[in-house]
């Protein structure tokens, strides 16, 4: 099973994912792309951390997810990754084109034959104004062509807003019905 959870910011998506996770009854591995920058981001994946379960690993990867992918992947794993759009920011502050397309062409292929359960956590940047600036409008542009993306891949995409799941694509959640 490959999912895709969107939404906004504080739209209950990595909880979502988390509740997700739990319900596999699989050994969870959260893989977090978070570069942790500055004092207000390192304070976000702080609190984030303290929510998660002490017996879920986590690794910390903010370039190579693919290969991160490929390494945890198996029947027995459910694989959460928070988030793609950080993940997408990292590559982009890198200013390397063929950093940047490599990456993004790897996590694509590899996605296809992973095993085990993988769920993505991505924000949604495609519903406000048209940002001011290139890289800016590099980023929505390119994280949004991800998403188309990797939602083909995906058996389920989520559109979270509210903290309510809004389901896009794919079969209802443990207990919900449409």
């Amino acid at each position: 099973m490959k999912e895709l959870i969107l939404g906004g910011m504080k739209s209950g998506k990595s909880r979502l994912a988390e509740n997700l996770a739990k319900l596999t009854n699989k050994n969870v591995i959260y893989i977090a792309t978070s570069a942790g920058n500055d004092q207000e981001m390192l304070a976000r994946v702080e609190k984030h951390r303290s929510f998660r379960p002490a017996n879920w690993k986590t690794i910390e990867e903010p370039i190579k997810l693919a290969e991160t992918l490929q390494q945890n992947a198996n029947q027995n794993t459910c694989l959460l990754v928070d988030c793609l759009t950080l993940w997408m920011t990292n590559l982009l502050v890198k200013e390397n084109e063929v950093l940047l397309t490599t990456e993004i062409e790897k996590l694509l292929n590899v996605l296809i034959d992973l095993p085990g359960h993988i769920i993505f956590v991505s924000n949604e940047t495609g519903l406000g104004i048209i940002p001011l600036g290139d890289l800016t409008r590099r980023f929505c542009d390119e994280t949004g062509l991800l998403h188309q993306n990797i939602a083909s891949l995906c058996d389920r995409v989520i559109f979270t807003v509210a903290g309510l799941p809004h389901i896009l694509k794919g079969s209802c959640i443990k207990g919900e019905t449409r």
